[in-house]
């Protein structure tokens, strides 16, 4: 999981590296990807991701002037959908090369509202207590110190906030987990080479998701951050899931 396999290592895919190389890493990973990443989402979920963010953005129930903090937000996806139920909404990544993809959808869509700022999710910038909702869609796997991430979360949320989290996670659905194994070792790599001409950054990303903690496991890494009520709704067995808590 993308916890510390010793005290001073972390998981970089299927490897134990010091966390300041896997923060240099996955910033390489998602540099090379940015330009294709949109495309990639398409390719490898067939397009199911689409339908996995609304249905996360209806769970987060966004509302006309909410603040809220869309972590690892890159090219969009999320904020977008939010923004067009009236929140004021903060895209945050620690790649500027996402944003600006993300920035220039915002530009070709007309959609002048949102805030764009590059920051570290284990060390945000924001002072306490000034966001409504916290979110983040596939972007926790790959923070170096991720309880550092769910605490900074819980503490720039107003009280009676809420934390929305969207992540790959293990599919509990016999005989569909022995399929998207074969599917996600073999396959996406090579959809990474043929559609974004990166094999490696497609490799990396398959084996975060293998190693990221199971549903149970990162619910309680919520809770110890603070959170309450918290909650796991699997989507297809738990390929998929959408973790959420709230700071009373």
């Amino acid at each position: 999981m993308n916890e510390k396999a010793s005290s001073d290592s972390v998981s970089f895919g299927y490897e134990d590296v010091a966390p300041e190389e896997k923060t240099r890493r996955v910033g390489a990973v998602f540099s090379n990807v940015a330009a294709k990443y949109d495309v990639m989402n398409d390719a490898m979920s067939g397009g199911m991701h689409r339908l996995w963010k609304d249905r996360f953005v209806r769970r987060v129930k966004p509302q006309p002037g909410e603040a809220i903090l869309d972590m690892a937000g890159g090219t969009g996806d999320i904020a977008f959908r939010m923004a067009a139920r009236g929140a004021e909404v903060t895209v945050a990544d620690i790649n500027q090369d996402m944003l600006d993809v993300g920035i220039e959808r915002a530009m070709e869509s007309g959609l002048a509202s949102l805030t764009w700022s590059c920051q570290n999710a284990e060390k945000l910038s924001y002072p306490s207590g000034i966001f409504d909702a916290y979110t983040i869609a596939f972007g926790i796997r790959n923070v170096t110190d991720i309880p550092a991430a769910l605490r900074e979360a819980h503490r720039v949320l107003k009280l009676g906030g809420r934390f929305f989290c969207l992540e790959f996670s293990t599919t509990e659905w016999p005989g569909f987990k022995e399929i998207y194994d074969v599917y996600s070792h073999r396959l996406v790599p090579k959809i990474g080479k043929a559609v974004a001409n990166d094999e490696d950054s497609y490799r990396y990303l398959i084996e975060s998701i293998r190693r990221f903690p199971k549903m149970p496991e990162f619910e309680a890494m919520i809770r110890d951050a603070g959170f309450v009520n918290t909650r796991v709704e699997p989507i297809m067995g738990g390929l998929v899931a959408i973790h959420s808590g709230w700071k009373v």
